[in-house]
């Protein structure tokens, strides 16, 4: 598939049209490892290194048409990996801090980020679990890997009022993704639908 296939197959499923077009300027080959160039396009994860990936287009659109993105809107994106969600979450919020445990791969999305022009995204390594309490409050946080349990309290912490979380979370009852928002009088969490991330770490 190329980038049109994947675009007419994400508009089938994606209502918001700001998260089309981000789709449509970001070039998935800059994020994926060189041998893998050719299936870039194709709606399915791809490994990166060793036990990561970088997610399936139509889940990371799903998760930013979940976080209901608006242009001024500052976000954490955990466990960054190659980039590529910052790199479209750059397209959709006025400013992005990925944070990737693996030192090595939060560098080369770092670099990946500025070959493909984007700068307002910031990438450093640390524990996502942890989030950037120095950096708080998030309007929007993604979370690209799977928590066991719950989504980590020090992110659910770090949402400012009126702020979105979504998560991939495992249960006894298998892994879905979870919104988390913040309202006037607390916290509200909804599991959403089944599916399937590398955990975090």
């Amino acid at each position: 598939m190329d980038r049109e296939g994947l675009l007419r197959s994400l508009a089938a499923r994606v209502s918001d049209q700001r998260v089309l077009e981000a789709f449509a300027t970001v070039p998935r080959e800059l994020f994926v490892l060189p041998s893998m160039a050719a299936a870039a396009y194709e709606d399915a994860p791809l490994r990166i290194g060793p036990g990561q990936t970088i997610s399936q287009p139509a889940v990371v659109a799903r998760m930013c048409e979940l976080l209901e993105l608006k242009p001024t809107d500052r976000v954490l994106d955990v466990g960054t990996g190659s980039g590529y969600h910052a790199a479209i979450l750059s397209r959709l919020a006025g400013r992005v801090w990925g944070i990737e445990l693996d030192e090595q791969l939060a560098l080369r999305a770092a670099r990946t980020l500025l070959r493909a022009g984007i700068e307002n995204v910031s990438v450093v390594s640390g524990d996502g679990a942890a989030g950037l309490p120095e950096l708080a409050p998030f309007d929007a946080i993604n979370v690209a890997a799977t928590a066991t349990g719950q989504v980590p309290p020090a992110l659910e912490e770090q949402l400012a009022p009126g702020g979105r979380l979504v998560a991939p979370v495992a249960t006894a009852d298998g892994e879905s993704l979870v919104l988390v928002r913040r309202l006037v009088d607390g916290l509200r969490r909804e599991a959403l639908e089944a599916v399937r991330f590398v955990a975090l770490r």
